[in-house]
């Protein structure tokens, strides 16, 4: 009973904080409109950027890998569970991305999450003396891959590359990554990547990106942020997520050929994991044809369109109380600070059909608490019309919210 007490005292402190985290219950296929406990709601909080989490060819391209390969995969990869549609689908995504990669190759993984961590634990294995630069606003998942590699790890201040330039000179490490996302999941900005890659190169390390929020989204095809900036180097480790933009599930992992057979051979997180079901795989094949194809193309300028209706000057955002940071991807964050203002306006825009995440220390610091507005392709200009009058008159009057 001591150790429930403890438990119980620490969710009570949690909730007197405006933190406690609810889970909610949604009955129909992902989408701009969907029914939450019995609810129609409006929703802009998912990360279908793109709108393909329910396009009729993906839900047919599921079903025939289905029934071609059946469900599980039944292994690791590297047991009896690496299958003809993980096979080609890593082919694919070599040839997706590998313009801005020297001898590309690609290796799958179940979660963005795994696949962050065996890139750095996988290219610091055995190697006690790495030294890991990672950004200070980066994803969970790179921050406790770095502790778990058991590197040196060094935190350099957001976007500072004065910082980080004078921390890669000091270093005498012989293995060196650099750890960034390129779009900041909770502030919608970008890195600037093309910047850390020249110091990269300068210094003899790894940049490793996480382009979870842009692979699909950035770029005139969709191949994310090495398309978007126009990098290319044999430095560059790529991940790319499958569950956001890509409308499906899983990641993938890009890099020099030599790269991947290390991950293949020293990663935990791939060796020991069972290999997704191969049904995704194959339905993933036509997600890649989507984004590369003229749909992608439509697709991607309706949201860019969607983005710009913010700063509209006439039918924009116009907050005076809150802030709205910037960003042209489709994060757009509400900043207003304070945990139960930010819970308080969350449930004001529930009530009135608008489902946004609300978002609290610990993912963010201390004090900027804020609303996470993510936007989609599959919204139209009127429904985003919605949201921006509520938002406005929410600040405005502050009735609802204090």
């Amino acid at each position: 009973m001591d150790l429930l007490n403890t438990l119980t005292g620490q969710l009570r402190a949690l909730d007197e904080q405006s933190l406690i985290r609810k889970r909610r219950t949604v009955d129909t296929p992902c989408g701009a409109r969907v029914s939450v406990d019995g609810r129609q709601l409006l929703a802009f909080c998912s990360n279908d950027y793109l709108g393909l989490a329910n396009h009729p060819k993906l839900k047919l391209a599921l079903q025939e890998g289905a029934a071609i390969y059946g469900v599980g995969s039944g292994a690791s990869h590297m047991i009896s569970g690496h299958v003809r549609a993980h096979a080609m689908l890593e082919d694919r995504l070599a040839e997706f991305v590998g313009a801005h990669l020297e001898s590309a190759r690609a290796l799958t993984f179940c979660t963005g999450y795994m696949a962050n961590l065996a890139i750095i634990t996988g290219l610091t294995a055995g190697d006690r003396e790495a030294e890991i630069f990672s950004e200070s606003l980066n994803h969970a998942s790179l921050i406790d891959g770095a502790r778990l590699s058991r590197a040196k790890v060094t935190v350099y201040p957001h976007a500072d590359l004065a910082a980080l330039g004078a921390l890669l000179a000091a270093s005498n490490a012989a293995t060196k990554l650099v750890v960034t996302d390129s779009v900041f999941s909770m502030d919608g900005d970008l890195a600037p990547l093309p910047a850390l890659l020249a110091l990269c190169e300068q210094h003899g390390a790894w940049l490793v990106i996480d382009d979870a929020h842009g692979f699909g989204t950035l770029g005139d095809h969709g191949r994310g942020a090495l398309e978007h900036f126009k990098l290319r180097s044999p430095y560059l480790v790529y991940m790319g997520t499958l569950g956001k933009a890509a409308g499906v599930g899983g990641a993938f992992v890009a890099a020099h050929e030599t790269v991947i057979e290390t991950l293949i051979q020293k990663a935990r997180p791939y060796i020991f994991t069972t290999a997704t079901p191969p049904a995704l795989a194959h339905a993933l094949l036509t997600s890649i044809d989507l984004i590369e194809g003229q749909e992608g193309i439509k697709r991607r300028a309706h949201l860019a369109a969607l983005v710009a209706q913010l700063d509209d000057g006439q039918v924009g955002l116009k907050l005076h109380r809150w802030r709205r940071l910037p960003s042209m991807t489709a994060i757009q964050p509400i900043l207003i600070g304070d945990n139960a203002e930010t819970m308080r306006a969350g449930a004001a825009l529930y009530e009135q059909g608008l489902w946004v995440g609300t978002i609290r220390p610990p993912t963010v610091a201390p004090g900027t608490s804020r609303l996470r507005v993510t936007l989609s392709a599959a919204h139209s200009s009127m429904e985003v019309a919605q949201l921006i009058t509520a938002l406005n008159n929410l600040d405005a009057t502050g009735k609802d919210v204090r």
